[in-house]
């Protein structure tokens, strides 16, 4: 009657060190693909963060303001607004006064800042039809 045995539990600790083994790089690689996919992936941000991200303001007049950005390693934020023509040189004069013009300009009027070398800001303006001008900023961060 004293004769049993007791099973062994090896097994068990075999079986779970083996699925850790597997398991956990398998597991790691699935979140670097999901976190990768998520981060390059455009989406909409408010237009306050966006233009504070930008060390800058929205014009008082600004309509049709639509922000996106992307964020992984470094941050891409970009702000489309129209406003009045007639304001855009002085709002960009005031907004960004160390400012100067690029090499091309595929616009009206463009304008590139950069804030120490961290920050990088483009300006394009097109001008429109009826005294209004499309405004497109973008701003990233290294």
């Amino acid at each position: 009657m004293g004769d049993t045995k007791k099973k062994s539990r090896r097994w068990i600790w075999l079986v779970v060190g083996l699925l850790a083994l597997c398991g956990l790089p398998v597991t790691f690689l699935a979140w670097g693909a999901y976190s990768l996919g998520e981060g390059s992936r455009t989406q909409p941000v408010d237009c306050a963060d966006a233009m504070e991200f930008a060390r800058g303001r929205l014009p008082a007049g600004a309509e049709d303001a639509r922000c996106t950005g992307t964020h992984w390693q470094d941050s891409y934020i970009t702000v489309d607004f129209r406003m009045p023509r007639a304001g855009v040189a002085d709002w960009l004069r005031t907004t960004y006064p160390s400012g100067r013009p690029p090499v091309s300009c595929d616009g009206d009027l463009c304008l590139d800042v950069d804030f120490d070398q961290a920050l990088y800001v483009d300006v394009k303006v097109v001008y429109e039809d009826g005294g209004t001008a499309l405004v497109h900023l973008g701003s990233f961060d290294l």
